[in-house]
């Protein structure tokens, strides 16, 4: 699976540093969801979280008030409590960017509320603001009563347009949850994503910006709303002699073992970021000669994206080879690194696909051994979430039609990103 593959080519990297982490807590004797190695984390996490850059990349001081860190077990998990910390309980509604992974909005569904999704904007893909403010007056007039929460995302480690979107959640005293889970070590005007609104999500899955194998963390406000989210991922247990339990609470906390690698990783992330950096501006280099192939980029100069992955859209006039060919056959197996059990299709194809010159070119780019996918499927366009409110306007669909991810990550270099674009051109006909 891709997620193993860069876990292990992640540690590969390294100097030993996840090791002595590891070999430590093993000395220890600290094989737990707890311990040091989980404190360390938090405390590097913290750190970078944090601090701020000016527009020059250079040193623009520490947040005031600064954020704390919980460590857990995934980012969905992350999401689920920055949820539950807002006070989001079963009919409440909670804003849900709809260009997203489904574990920004399942978490909705968990707390027994409902999702309600917002569409992109053009420009960064995520979150429509005017789309938001519309949705926010609309929900309170059919429901009496204003969305819990909002929960905006950095799709693919692009920044959402988070001055303006909390400048109307304040308008309307809703909370944000930024879900910062592929967008970590992504900056608007020099601050780190999920630094913004009240909670932060960032996620350590196995293809993300670094690894901890699995794992997650929600960046809180404050001491005091760092102590309740703390609660609550350790089964809220009343404090007597016994186990007393006054709330609900969840075993979220991550592994000692886990914040170990998590600890070597950060050792290296910010070289992990300048190498994700340097692999767009190849690709943006070495594709810009095609014809309807566009790269996607900064917006403007207050973003800085981590581009966690590549991402590009294809003209619907562009010709790939074997378009013609794509979508008449059931997929049996597994496609484009998804791990777990993949429940078998009824059919090949659905009401809302990527256009066939985009299928036509993960198909080619297969067959060469480049692993490429399409854009996140919009949730409002999944069947799971059909009878859900949505506001639209077009842009996400049509993105996940015309869009695809390009291989990114520590491994690939200068040859990998070679062959990646000689397989692009070799399919565009």
């Amino acid at each position: 699976m891709a997620e193993n593959k860069r876990i292990l080519l992640c540690l590969a990297h390294m100097s030993g540093n996840e090791m002595a982490f590891i070999e430590e807590a093993f000395r220890d004797n600290w094989v737990v969801p707890l311990g040091p190695n989980v404190n360390g984390f938090e405390k590097d996490l913290e750190n970078f979280v944090n601090h701020l850059e000016s527009a020059s990349g250079e040193n623009g001081g520490e947040l005031e008030p600064p954020r704390r860190v919980v460590a857990l077990s995934a980012g969905t998990a992350a999401v689920h409590l920055g949820l539950v910390a807002c006070g989001v309980k079963p009919g409440d509604e909670v804003i849900v960017q709809s260009f997203t992974f489904c574990a920004s909005a399942h978490p909705v569904t968990y707390c027994g509320a409902t999702p309600v999704f917002v569409d992109s904007e053009p420009e960064s893909w995520n979150m429509d603001p005017v789309l938001l403010e519309k949705a926010i007056l609309d929900r309170k007039e059919k429901t009496g009563k204003y969305p819990k929460a909002i929960i905006p995302v950095a799709l693919y480690g692009m920044p959402y347009q988070i001055d303006r979107i909390m400048e109307i959640a304040d308008r309307y005293g809703i909370p944000v949850v930024e879900d910062a889970a592929e967008g970590f070590g992504s900056r608007f005007n020099g601050q780190v994503l999920g630094t913004f609104g009240r909670y932060g999500v960032l996620s350590f899955n196995g293809n993300k910006m670094i690894t901890t194998s699995g794992g997650g963390a929600l960046i809180c406000p404050d001491e005091e709303a760092w102590r309740k989210v703390m609660w609550y991922a350790t089964q809220a247990r009343e404090s007597y002699p016994y186990y007393q339990h006054e709330e609900i609470g969840y075993n979220y906390r991550m592994s000692n073992i886990c914040a170990g690698i998590g600890r070597g990783q950060m050792t290296v992330l910010d070289d992990h970021i300048r190498h994700h950096k340097w692999v767009q501006a190849q690709y943006e280099r070495l594709l810009a000669d095609i014809p309807g192939f566009t790269m996607h980029r900064n917006p403007g100069s207050e973003y800085d994206s981590n581009f966690w992955l590549c991402t590009a859209t294809l003209s619907p006039d562009l010709k790939v080879a074997g378009q013609e060919d794509v979508y008449k056959e059931v997929i049996t197996g597994a496609v484009g690194g998804a791990a777990g059990v993949i429940h078998a299709a009824s059919t090949a194809i659905t009401d809302c696909q990527p256009n066939a010159n985009v299928e036509a070119l993960r198909v080619a780019l297969d067959k060469e051994g480049v692993e490429a996918r399409p854009l996140w499927k919009p949730m409002h366009c999944q069947p799971v979430y059909r009878n859900n409110p949505a506001y639209v306007n077009g842009v996400s669909e049509e993105l996940f039609k015309i869009g695809i991810c390009l291989p990114a990550g520590p491994w690939v270099g200068e040859d990998e990103i070679a062959r990646v674009v000689s397989a692009i051109k070799k399919a565009i006909v």
